[in-house]
């Protein structure tokens, strides 16, 4: 049962960390901006206000190349809501009705009425 409960541990954290990996480096940006703004390119520029900024989205671009050179590590969102298989189809196949059925004669013309009309019994 520890067996079980630990792998689904690992690869939980295997999913969750594959999905988010953008927002950790996002994360990590915002909890260590001095480190960023340490490393910055634009420190001869500081009218920039940079920050750091330029370290982050170079991080960001290297995470983009990874997911473009290994397909299988790109988030895909090809869900299939639902399956033409699935259900069961049916095909009504309406003939077309011969001359010899169709008349005219009594075209929307009321059948025999009741005599009575029905009530329900009373109380």
């Amino acid at each position: 049962m520890l067996l079980k409960q630990c792998i689904v541990a690992v690869l939980l954290l295997a999913v969750i960390g594959q999905t988010l990996n953008r927002s950790v480096i996002v994360t990590s940006y915002y909890a260590n901006t001095s480190a960023y703004a340490r490393n910055c390119e634009n420190k001869a520029r500081p009218k920039m206000h940079c920050n750091g900024r330029c370290q982050l989205m170079k991080k960001l671009r290297q995470e983009e190349n990874k997911d473009k050179q290994n397909p299988e590590r790109r988030n895909s969102y090809d869900e299939v809501l639902s399956s033409k298989s699935f259900f069961a189809t049916t095909i009504e196949v309406y003939g077309i009705p011969s001359l010899e059925h169709v008349s005219g004669y009594r075209f929307n013309v009321p059948g025999p009425q009741p005599k009575y009309i029905f009530h329900p019994p009373g109380v």
